[in-house]
């Protein structure tokens, strides 16, 4: 596995500021927004789609620091009920596409999408209640008629031009949970795979170690985030309270960097099972620790990770059996 580093959390910096500190850091590989939630700050796909000289310039940075990219980050909902929002995420999406086929990138990370309820819905609608049977009836419709078409289109796209997508588990979203994206791989395919980030999963209840296993051949980028359940507020609010992210002292959880959340012990249960799994990709930190600055939260979790992460491939040689 190799040490990565989503370069979002660096957006004050340019890029080649932020490969320079990284490298510095012992970083191996970088991830880089280009469009969606992540940002254009370090580039832009579809702007890049225009300009092969600017796509090459942005790969000769990253590699004069000795970096790689493990993957273009273009999260968005191209299932969004409003047909601008829906068409720029999937705009984004493929040129992140191309982007990434021109410059040898194997994966583009996105989010599955989530629709509305109906074809009049103006916003999202995330229906993951069981009861009433309005939701299942919500559900049916939004993977029938949305979510399977649209993936089965657009991972053919992908796959056309040599790129898999890492979808990113994340409520909000259709795939949420490791049922979820069993369920779309299984209706669309192997191009479209799993973007691991065990920070969604541990609110949830879910156990990373336990995803893991049962995502086994599917996990296409791993996400390196840790988060804190605060037991207090958990015990008052449950865990879907909707205080925003910069109301800490409210939230019942948090997004923390690596080791805030869950010690040493757990992170190397879950390298130990990517190891197990047949994983070697990129292990990137996504920074979005809201009580530490991007530096001390980098750099604190680029300790732990160096620690506890597989680096080399397990021994062909069990010698002692």
């Amino acid at each position: 596995m190799k040490l990565g580093v989503m370069t979002v959390c660096l957006s004050s910096l340019s890029l080649d500021e932020a490969c320079r500190y990284l490298k510095e850091q012992g970083v191996q590989q970088v991830e880089i927004g280009c469009g969606g939630s992540p940002g254009t700050a370090h580039c832009d796909a579809r702007k890049m789609a225009g300009d092969p000289a600017a796509a090459d310039e942005l790969a000769a940075t990253v590699a004069k620091h000795g970096l790689t990219i493990s993957a273009f980050a273009v999260h968005g909902n191209p299932l969004h009920p409003d047909q601008e929002t829906a068409g720029t995420a999937h705009a984004e999406f493929e040129a992140a596409v191309l982007l990434a086929e021109r410059l040898g990138v194997k994966t583009v990370i996105t989010f599955s999408g989530c629709p509305g309820d109906c074809e009049t819905s103006k916003y999202p609608n995330w229906a993951v209640a069981t009861w009433p049977e309005d939701y299942e009836k919500i559900r049916r419709w939004q993977w029938e008629e949305k979510l399977i078409p649209y993936w089965k289109k657009a991972g053919a796209f992908a796959k056309a031009h040599h790129v898999r997508v890492a979808l990113e588990i994340h409520p909000g979203f259709c795939v949420y949970n490791v049922p979820t994206m069993l369920h779309l791989r299984e209706a669309v395919g192997d191009a479209v795979g799993a973007n691991l980030d065990p920070s969604h999963l541990f609110w949830q209840g879910v156990d990373p170690v336990a995803a893991v296993h049962a995502l086994r051949g599917c996990i296409y980028h791993f996400h390196a985030k840790d988060t804190y359940i605060d037991p207090y507020n958990t015990a008052v609010n449950g865990v879907l309270h909707t205080s925003g992210f910069a109301d800490t002292a409210a939230r019942p959880w948090l997004f923390r960097t690596v080791g805030y959340g869950h010690g040493a012990q757990t992170w190397r249960a879950i390298f130990s099972a990517l190891q197990q799994a047949g994983y070697d990709g990129v292990i990137s930190i996504e920074h979005e620790d809201a009580l530490m600055s991007q530096k001390e939260g980098l750099e604190k979790a680029i300790r732990v990770l160096r620690d506890t992460m597989i680096f080399d491939a397990p021994t062909a040689d069990v010698y002692w059996a």
